[in-house]
């Protein structure tokens, strides 16, 4: 075939293409169309207000699920499977069976009006190929086509013969253009370049805890959000009734990867950070750093757990309990029987009380029910269980307690404190515990965020909360192990991702062994992944950064990166102010946001400066301005990608006391297209040179 009739085919193909693309976004409108219809005429159809009202809700999530953006590709990949070239199916085969035809690959399922598959969603069993297939193992693949679209636009195909040998793997051009796409706003799905050991991942089973040591620029958090999104394809029901979490280090973590799971249709996936989950209190004081870092240790598991024992007595006396011209007795030794038998379930303890509560009334209904030809009525029952000897009788070997109760003894009582906390705690940290202002009663009480945690504990110790089928947890390494047994209350019946980097943990407790964590979050054979090979930082960063490691005391691999493009620029600079406004203004004429991360005491100078340059600006937390301006930016800025980072001078990132280094390999790996690091003083020893 010459040249130009080999254009000529390809021209002709990419038409073909296009067209596919307008017939399959005509069909999702038509189905969000029809959703749109029986949504509104739900209630028509219904046999009862019910039944109308659980179709209404399935119906508003399902024109959720089916909403198009026009921006965004609606698929991204084909499959040519040997054998008949025009044979379809619905993509739900096992993939181990043979297949054959021609499978667009995209975020959603779309299909014609007779039910045919128009797009397979990336999740179906059939699209697995898509990831996993290579030349060595094509897995029945012939070709495998992978699409380049502008903002929304099909403008290119470039194909894999896998049949024949030929894989281009990290050297596909649309796959490296995809990934080194200049980032902007909230975090996008990455649907269309996942690799094959971020696959194996996404798709691990349900009843699997895994946990992934991401280094920084592997897609982590991108793997978790995929593997709930593919959870829920694939255990929906379930997944539903039992729910799904997001838990995020903070809101702006959780405002950047918002958009993800909608994008790939999944609308009803709860997002929380671990403060909000335990907001039972509000939190109204800040404490010194070395109370909350004593508060978020694992010995005040139990420190708690003996408080609430504490409270358990031992009964003295029968009860007599009055009804009517009867009088019913219970002796001591049945008494004992009764709470030593509960106390032996390990029952939360409010529902141990109301388990003797009940227990004391079924004593009681026997001995009426011996005494008389009828039994006892609903109404007896009920007044039985609030008769004054009973209640008593509960105030006495088993009280009502509360959660913000309990801390507040333990905080205002030092013989409490001193018996709860015998052979856990030294007499002077049970001094520091207790060293904080505290209000007469709970609700006068100024909480802590640290508080807040153990108020959460002790909930715990008292109700068992409500579970998560499935719960995914980012920046983990940053979480206490008070802070894990909050989640792992959630978690207890479902499975979990866990993500983070050991290399990344800058609170006084983060975590430096990922088995510690998992223990602490009842998971302790969940399997340890190492992702290492980033897509996102470009290998000169990735390089620099790398420096650190040694000097972080944490047993993680070495950071890879397959971005040969972006720049470093390391350099000494006698005016940080000026030299760093320079930066930006250079920054902004090229594709991508900006982010300035310098010492808190610098911030207010660098965006005056930026101000009067020109330069609109914000924090992490403002957010939208082209240049993001944040103080402790460790914290502030991880949540999100730049394009270009500009590090102004070591002390603004903290390279000094406990986690400083670990402060400045964040700061360092925050870059995706170019790292300026502007310094005054000498380098930390790792990076000079």
């Amino acid at each position: 075939m010459t040249l130009h009739a080999q254009e000529q085919t390809l021209d002709a193909e990419l038409v073909a293409e296009r067209a596919h693309l307008d017939t399959s976004r005509a069909a999702l409108r038509r189905m969000r169309e029809r959703a749109e219809s029986l949504f509104a005429t739900g209630d028509k159809v219904a046999g009862d207000a019910y039944t109308a009202e659980q179709l209404g809700r399935h119906m508003a999530r399902r024109v959720k699920e089916l909403a198009d953006d026009p921006t965004t590709p609606l698929f991204f990949g084909r499959l040519d499977f040997g054998g008949n070239a025009d044979g379809r199916h619905s993509g739900d085969a096992d993939p181990d069976d043979e297949v054959v035809g021609i499978y667009h690959v995209g975020r959603r399922h779309v299909t014609d009006e007779l039910g045919e598959p128009l797009v397979l969603d990336w999740r179906a069993p059939v699209s697995r190929s898509f990831y996993r297939a290579s030349a060595r193992d094509p897995q029945g693949v012939a070709v495998r086509r992978r699409f380049g679209f502008s903002a929304g636009v099909l403008t290119s195909f470039e194909d894999e013969r896998l049949d024949r040998g030929e894989e281009l793997g990290t050297a596909s051009r649309i796959l490296t253009a995809e990934i080194e796409r200049p980032r902007v706003g909230p975090m996008r799905d990455i649907v269309a370049t996942i690799q094959p050991e971020q696959d194996e991942l996404v798709r691990a089973d349900l009843a699997d805890s895994i946990c992934v040591q991401g280094a920084p620029g592997t897609g982590k958090t991108a793997v978790g959000l995929h593997r709930a999104a593919y959870l829920l394809y694939l255990h929906r029901e379930r997944l539903r009734r039992s729910g799904v979490l997001i838990v995020g280090p903070n809101r702006a973590f959780l405002s950047y990867i918002a958009a993800v799971l909608p994008a790939l249709g999944e609308v009803e996936v709860e997002q929380a950070t671990v403060e909000d989950l335990v907001a039972r209190v509000p939190v109204r004081a800040v404490e010194d750093p070395a109370v909350a870092t004593l508060k978020h240790d694992i010995r005040l598991a139990g420190v708690l757990r003996r408080a609430v024992d504490a409270h358990i007595g031992t009964p003295t006396d029968p009860i007599m309990v009055s009804d009517g011209s009867f009088r019913w007795r219970i002796g001591l030794d049945p008494l004992h029987r009764l709470v030593e038998e509960t106390r032996r379930e390990g029952l939360p303890y409010t529902t141990g009380r109301e388990r003797i509560r009940a227990r004391l009334v079924g004593l009681l209904q026997r001995q009426s029910e011996a005494r008389r030809a009828d039994s006892p009525s609903d109404a007896w029952l009920r007044r039985m269980s609030r008769a004054k000897p009973v209640t008593e009788f509960l105030d006495a070997v088993w009280p009502a307690l509360t959660p913000d109760g309990l801390l507040h003894r333990l905080l205002t009582d030092p013989e409490a404190l001193a018996a709860a906390a015998d052979g856990l705690l030294t007499a002077e940290e049970q001094e520091l515990f207790r060293s904080g202002k505290v209000g007469r009663t709970p609700k006068a009480t100024r909480w802590t965020a640290a508080d807040a945690v153990l108020i959460d504990e002790a909930a715990g110790l008292l109700e068992r909360p409500a579970g998560f089928g499935h719960v995914v947890v980012d920046e983990a390494q940053d979480l206490s192990p008070m802070q894990c047994r909050a989640i792992a209350r959630r978690s207890e019946h479902g499975s979990i991702t866990l993500l983070g980097d050991l290399a990344q943990g800058t609170a006084p407790w983060a975590a430096t062994d990922w088995r510690e964590s998992l223990a602490h979050l009842g998971k302790p054979d969940a399997a340890v992944v190492p992702l290492s090979v980033g897509f996102r930082v470009p290998a000169a960063v990735v390089a620099f950064a790398n420096r650190l490691l040694p000097a972080l005391a944490v047993d993680v691999p070495p950071a890879q990166s397959l971005r040969r493009d972006g720049t470093l620029d390391v350099r000494t600079v006698e005016d940080l102010t000026a030299a760093a406004v320079a930066e930006v203004r250079a920054a902004l004429a090229h594709d991508g946001s900006v982010g300035v991360i310098a010492a808190d005491g610098a911030v207010d100078g660098l965006r005056a400066a930026l101000a009067d340059a020109g330069v609109p600006t914000a924090t992490a937390d403002d957010g939208g301005a082209a240049a993001g301006l944040g103080g402790s930016a460790a914290a502030l800025e991880r949540a999100r990608e730049n394009g270009r980072v500009g590090g102004v001078e070591r002390a603004g990132p903290g390279a000094a006391g406990r986690g400083g280094r670990h402060r400045l390999y964040v700061v360092l790996t925050r870059a995706v297209s170019r790292l300026a690091v502007l310094h005054r003083e000498p380098l930390p020893a790792p990076l000079a040179g």
